[in-house]
């Protein structure tokens, strides 16, 4: 049985439905605090917070748990900086409560969703794995936390890992079924597509002075099935026997803020209104994915390997949400 922490959530479901798909046995572990319900698909559900170890123990007691896939945590970069606290108990004090368990087991195989906001401010693109990373911010920091401790427990208690650090997650699955649903919503694509479908004005575009060819930062989006794929792919090389490793993914191109505008725009054939805010602290000028490593080491490919195709699916989503 495969364990699915936060699997309720946006990226966790989706891995979730990946695996039904491939047929694993699938049990997903979430609070709710942020995950739907109804993105759960069928799948077996433990309702627990990781924060209070015992209710951490009590899964691996409970289910025979062969490997874990973790997604459980905050993930809001402006909140963390307000509200650390919440951060570093959610994020880190919670994975801490999961390997202990996943150890007193003998569970030592997990696949961790990390991020590029390790690496903090880009010193040169496309990023590597071999970039320094120096978050800069809590979100950032809690994460690199986790892939430190995920180091130590490899070397102490031979807990085998493997650190997915993703781009911008974005996009739905084809059928409809699930999809994005933040409250509140942050990302680009989900906020343009809701003044396209009327649930809001206008889109505020926070800079247009930073250092691309249109002025708007530049982000490499990554399908959220792709990533679902990728862990599916690290899970099964970790099985394998596979050593421990950090990985990026992303599909190793970058969309401004205005050409992902104009993308909505051709496929919704609707109007976005926007209007010029402020920069935000901390707001890189580009964030691109070397990904050659993935492709060599996962045999991973990314399907959805232009904007297009997922601002489709995140449109077929936002026009049959579920939840």
């Amino acid at each position: 049985m495969i364990l699915i922490t936060g699997g309720a959530g946006y990226i966790g479901s989706h891995c979730a439905l990946e695996l039904r798909r491939a047929g694993y046995n699938v049990l997903v572990v979430d609070n709710l605090s942020n995950g739907n319900i109804q993105s759960i698909m069928g799948n077996k559900f433990h309702l627990a917070d990781l924060s209070k170890a015992h209710e951490a123990k009590l899964i691996f007691k409970r289910y025979k748990i062969d490997s874990v896939i973790h997604f459980a945590a905050s993930c809001y970069v402006g909140e963390s900086e307000t509200n650390p606290q919440k951060y570093y108990n959610n994020n880190v004090v919670s994975t801490l409560n999961l390997l202990d368990a996943m150890i007193e087991a003998k569970v030592k195989r997990i696949v961790f969703s990390s991020t590029c906001a390790t690496y903090g401010t880009p010193l040169y693109s496309p990023i590597d794995e071999d970039h320094p990373q120096d978050p800069i911010n809590v979100y950032g920091r809690t994460k690199l936390m986790i892939e430190n401790i995920l180091k130590d427990y490899d070397k102490a208690y031979g807990l085998k890992y493997m650190a997915l650090r993703y781009f911008n997650a974005s996009g739905a699955d084809e059928e409809a079924k699930i999809g994005e649903s933040h409250y509140p919503e942050t990302h680009l694509i989900p906020l343009i597509l809701q003044v396209a479908s009327g649930q809001a004005d206008s889109l505020k575009i926070f800079g247009n002075d930073y250092d691309t060819h249109d002025g708007t930062c530049v982000r490499d989006y990554i399908h959220v099935n792709d990533i679902a794929i990728a862990h599916k792919l690290a899970l099964e090389k970790l099985i394998a026997g596979s050593d421990s490793d950090s990985i990026n993914l992303g599909i190793g191109n970058g969309y401004s803020v205005n050409q992902v505008i104009k993308v909505v725009e051709k496929i919704t054939q609707k109007t976005i209104k926007t209007e010029m805010a402020e920069r935000r602290f901390g707001d890189p000028h580009e964030l691109v994915a070397k990904n050659d490593k993935a492709i060599k080491e996962l045999g991973w490919t990314p399907k959805y390997d232009c904007i297009e195709k997922i601002v489709k699916t995140a449109w077929d989503w936002e026009q049959n949400r579920h939840y």
